[in-house]
C-alpha cells in the first residue's frame, strides 16, 4: 500500500508509534538488565578464578631451591661443550633441537623453534684469513692459520678458525701503527701528540680490552686506518706470566685468539633488517647500507703479535701504553727494515643463513597475559664452556625444577613464564633482538621483566649482577635464601656484599650495558631487566681469559674455575627464584623508590661533571630537579598504596602490578636518543663511545663528550639543551604515571 493510500487516523497512526517507542524502552531495559547481570557474573568469575588472596607458597620457594642440582648442571654443561655449535650451522640446529626436546621432556607446557633468516659471517676455509710481514712485497711470516691443540681432547674439525664477524673483505698493504687499546683517547693522544704518525692510510694493531672491540674498529675506521689487527696482550690475559696458562691454568696461552663480531650499530640484530623482523617477506639494505665495517680486521695471538711488535720503529710508547710482552713498544708507523710491511688478508663471507631461537612456556594459572621471562642464548664460537653453555647448563636444570613442580601438579604460576634460548648471540643480539622487533607489541603490553643469564660463572670471586633498578630488591631478596658456594658467609647475599659493597646497606648492583640479550627488551620497548653470574675480581682482571677461545673448554670449567660446580648451581638457584618470584607474588616484588635513588644518584653525577660548563651557556638544572623531586615523592605516595592495597581485590592488584610493569615503559622516548634511534631509554643505555657500558642518561653524557673540541659546538649545545629538556619531562612523566588517575 502507498502512503498516500493510508487511511489510517491521526491519532492511530500516534499511538502506534508511542507503543513502539514503549516497546524500544522495555528491550533496552531488558539489555541493561542482561549486560548488568553479564558483568557481574563475569566480574564474580574473575574474582574466583583470579583471587586476589591467592598467597605465595613459600615451600615452593625452598623447594625449588634445594632441587636444583650441581650434578644436574655439571652433566649438561658437557653434553652443551661436547662440540663447537656456532649460529647457522648444523651444530648449531642440532643444539637447538636438543633444548627443545629437553624441555618438552620436562614438562613444559611448550617448546618450538622460531627461526630468523639473518646475515651471519664465516671464514673462507679455501682462503684463509691471516696478517702477513712482507720484505721486498714476499711474505717472509704469517699469522697462525688456527689456533694450535693443547690437548688431544681439544680437537674438532668443525673449530671455526680466528676471525672478526663481519669484517670487511679485503686484501690491503701499509705501514703498522700501535694504538693502545684502540680507544677514542688514544687515537686522540696519537693525533695530537705525534702529528707526524699517519693513522690516515695505515694499519693499526689494538689490544683487546677496555672497550667493545667492534667500537674499536669504527675509530680507526674514523681515524683514516685502512684495517685493524686486535690482540690480547699477557698483561690483561696471562697475569701469572707466559709459562703458567692454558691446560695448566685458565690464562690465555700465546696461541689463543679471542673471536667476536665487531658489528657496532644502536640497532644490533640482523645487519640487513634494522627495527624489523628478519623473516623472509622482510625487506633487506644492500650490505654497503648497513651499519657494517668498511675495513678489513683480523684477531691474533699475542705470540704472533709479538713478531710484528718488536720490530716496529717510532716513538716508545707511553709507560700505561705498555704490556707484557717483554719487547720495547714503539708507536710506529712501520719497521726498523724500511723493506718491510704489513699485509692483512681477510677474505670472511656475509652471507644470509637461518638461526633458531627455542622458546618454551608454562602458562600462569590466574595471569596468563603476563610474563616473566628467563633467557640464556645457546650459540657459541667454539666450545664455549663459560660463554652461554654453563649459562644454558643452569637453564636446563631450572626448566627440569620448574617442570617437576608442573607435572607433580604441586604447583603451576601464577603468571606465565617464558624460557628463551637465543641464537646468533655471538653475532650481535641477534636472536633476542629479532623475537623482541617480531613480537614487541605483545611484549610490549603483557612483559613484566627479563631475567638474563649470558654465562652463570667468569670466576670463582663473587656473586654479580647488573639490571634496572625496580628489579635490584628481587635479587637481594633471592640471594639471601642462597647458601655461599665457598661456605665463608652466611648466604649468597652475605658474600656478594662483602665482596662489592662493604659496609654498605646492600651489595652493588651494576647499570647495564649492551653486551647481551637484555638489550632489546630494555633499550628497545622498557621491560625491566636484569643480569647475572659468578665474577672473577673485576678491580684485577678484565675479562676472563680464554674468552672466546678454542680453549674455553668443560675441562677448563671443571679443573679451574667450579669443580663442584656450586658456584653455578648458586646462580642458577638465584635466577630460578627470582623467576618463581615474580611469577608468583601476588604484588610484584618491585621497590619503585630504588629507581628514585638511582636516578638522583646518576643526576647528581652529572652535575658535578658539567654544572660548571652548563651555566656559562645558561642551561641549569632546575627543571630536572624538580621533576626528580616529584618523581621521588610519587615513588614514596604509591608504597603507601602498594602497602594498603586490598589484596583480596584483583582489580586493584592489577591496578598496581601494572603501574609498577609500566614504569619502566615510562622512561622510553619513542624518538630514540641523538642519532640513534633503536635506543629509547632515557636513563639507562650502553654509551656511543662503548657498547659494552652503560652510561646513565647517555644522550646528555654523549651531548656533552669533548663538546670544546667539536668544531661546531653550537649544535651540540642545542643537542645538551633538547637533552636537558628531555630529561625533565621524562621523569616528570614517569611520576604522572606512578600517581595513577591523580597523576591527570
Amino acid at each position: 500500500m502507498d502512503i498516500a493510500d493510508d487511511k489510517t487516523p491521526l491519532l492511530n497512526k500516534t499511538y502506534g508509534r508511542e507503543r513502539n517507542t514503549r516497546l524500544k524502552l522495555a528491550l533496552l531495559l531488558i539489555g541493561v538488565i542482561f549486560v548488568a547481570v553479564l558483568i557481574g557474573y563475569s566480574v564474580a568469575f574473575f574474582v574466583h578464578r583470579c583471587p586476589g588472596n591467592a598467597k605465595e607458597d613459600t615451600a615452593i620457594s625452598n623447594l625449588l631451591i634445594r632441587s636444583v642440582s650441581a650434578k644436574n648442571i655439571e652433566e649438561n654443561l658437557k653434553v652443551l661443550s661436547g662440540v663447537p655449535h656456532l649460529a647457522g650451522t648444523p651444530e648449531g640446529l642440532k643444539t637447538a633441537e636438543y633444548v627443545r626436546d629437553k624441555w618438552l621432556e620436562q614438562g613444559l607446557d611448550s617448546a618450538k623453534l622460531v627461526p630468523y633468516n639473518v646475515m651471519l659471517s664465516y671464514p673462507n676455509p679455501d682462503l684463509p684469513n691471516k696478517v702477513s710481514l712482507l720484505e721486498n712485497g714476499t711474505e717472509i711470516f704469517h699469522s697462525a692459520l688456527e689456533e694450535k691443540i693443547l690437548r688431544p681432547e681439544d680437537y674438532n674439525p668443525n673449530i671455526v678458525p680466528p676471525f672478526n664477524a663481519y669484517s670487511h673483505q679485503g686484501e690491503i698493504e701499509g705501514n703498522l701503527v700501535y694504538v693502545n687499546y684502540g680507544r677514542h683517547e688514544d687515537f686522540k693522544f696519537v693525533q695530537e701528540n705525534y702529528p707526524e704518525i699517519n693513522i690516515n692510510g695505515s694499519i693499526v694493531i689494538v689490544k683487546y680490552g677496555k672497550l667493545f672491540r667492534g667500537t674499536k674498529v669504527k675509530l680507526a675506521q674514523r681515524a683514516g686506518a685502512i684495517g685493524v689487527i686486535l690482540y690480547s696482550d699477557p698483561a690483561e690475559y696471562a697475569l701469572e706470566g707466559e709459562s703458567y696458562v692454558y691446560p695448566s691454568s685458565w690464562w690465555l696461552p700465546g696461541t689463543g685468539v679471542q673471536r667476536g663480531n665487531v658489528f657496532d650499530s644502536d640497532a644490533k640484530g640482523d645487519p640487513a633488517t634494522p627495527g624489523y623482523p628478519a623473516k623472509p617477506y622482510m625487506y633487506r639494505l644492500d650490505d654497503e647500507d648497513t651499519d657494517l665495517p668498511k675495513i678489513p680486521v683480523h684477531p691474533i695471538g699475542y705470540d704472533d703479535a709479538r713478531r710484528f711488535l718488536r720490530e716496529m720503529t717510532g716513538p716508545e710508547v707511553p709507560n700505561d701504553w705498555r704490556g707484557n710482552l717483554n719487547i720495547t713498544y714503539r708507536l710506529g708507523p712501520g719497521f726498523t727494515n724500511t723493506n718491510r710491511k704489513v699485509k692483512l688478508s681477510v677474505h670472511s663471507s656475509r652471507e644470509q643463513r637461518t638461526v633458531y631461537n627455542v622458546i618454551g612456556t608454562i602458562t600462569g594459572k590466574t595471569e596468563p597475559d603476563r610474563y616473566v621471562i628467563l633467557g640464556n642464548h645457546r650459540d657459541a664460537w667454539v666450545y664455549g664452556a663459560m660463554d652461554p653453555s654453563s649459562g644454558t647448563a643452569s637453564l636446563l636444570e631450572i626448566t627440569r625444577a620448574y617442570g617437576e613442580l608442573i607435572t607433580s601438579g604441586r604447583w603451576r604460576p601464577r603468571r606465565t613464564i617464558i624460557f628463551a634460548s637465543w641464537d646468533a648471540e655471538e653475532y650481535g643480539l641477534l636472536g633476542s633482538t629479532e623475537y623482541v622487533e617480531e613480537f614487541q607489541s605483545s611484549l610490549a603490553d603483557r612483559a613484566i621483566a627479563y631475567i638474563n643469564v649470558d654465562m652463570s660463572l667468569v670466576g670463582n670471586y663473587t656473586f654479580y649482577a647488573r639490571g634496572t633498578p625496580l628489579l635490584y630488591q628481587a635479587v637481594f631478596e633471592a640471594t639471601k635464601k642462597v647458601a655461599d658456594p665457598d661456605g665463608t658467609a652466611d648466604s649468597l647475599y652475605d658474600r656478594w656484599l662483602a665482596k662489592s659493597a662493604p659496609g654498605a646497606d646492600n651489595p652493588r648492583v651494576a647499570d647495564m650495558g649492551s653486551g647481551s640479550d637484555f638489550a632489546p627488551f630494555v633499550y628497545r620497548i622498557g621491560v625491566s631487566a636484569l643480569d647475572m653470574f659468578y665474577s672473577f675480581d673485576i678491580k684485577k682482571v678484565q675479562h676472563y681469559p680464554i674468552y672466546h677461545s678454542s680453549y674455553e673448554t668443560f675441562y677448563c670449567v671443571k679443573t679451574f674455575v667450579d669443580s663442584n660446580f656450586l658456584r653455578s648451581q648458586a646462580v642458577a638457584q638465584v635466577w630460578a627464584e627470582v623467576g618463581r618470584h615474580l611469577g608468583d607474588a601476588v604484588v610484584l616484588p618491585m621497590d619503585t623508590r630504588e629507581y628514585g635513588i638511582r636516578i638522583r644518584q646518576a643526576m647528581d653525577a652529572i652535575r658535578e661533571l658539567y654544572a660548571d660548563k652548563m651555566e656559562q651557556q645558561d642551561i641549569y638544572f632546575d627543571d630536572i630537579y624538580s621533576a626528580l623531586d616529584n618523581f621521588t615523592s610519587a615513588t614514596e605516595r604509591f608504597k603507601t598504596e602498594i602497602d594498603q592495597v586490598n589484596k583480596d581485590n584483583p582489580l586493584e592488584v592489577r591496578n598496581v602490578n601494572d603501574r609498577l610493569m609500566n614504569l619502566e615503559r615510562s622512561f622510553i622516548d619513542p624518538l630514540g636518543l641523538p642519532g640513534r634511534k633503536y635506543l629509547r631509554h632515557v636513563v639507562f643505555a650502553p654509551s656511543e663511545h662503548d657498547q659494552y657500558s652503560s652510561s646513565a642518561f647517555a644522550g646528555l653524557v654523549d651531548a656533552m663528550f669533548e663538546i670544546d673540541s667539536d668544531p661546531r659546538p653550537e649544535e651540540r649545545w642545542d643537542v645538551v639543551r633538547q637533552q636537558m629538556a628531555v630529561i625533565a619531562y621524562t621523569i616528570q612523566s614517569a611520576a604522572y604515571a606512578l600517581l595513577g588517575v591523580a597523576g591527570i
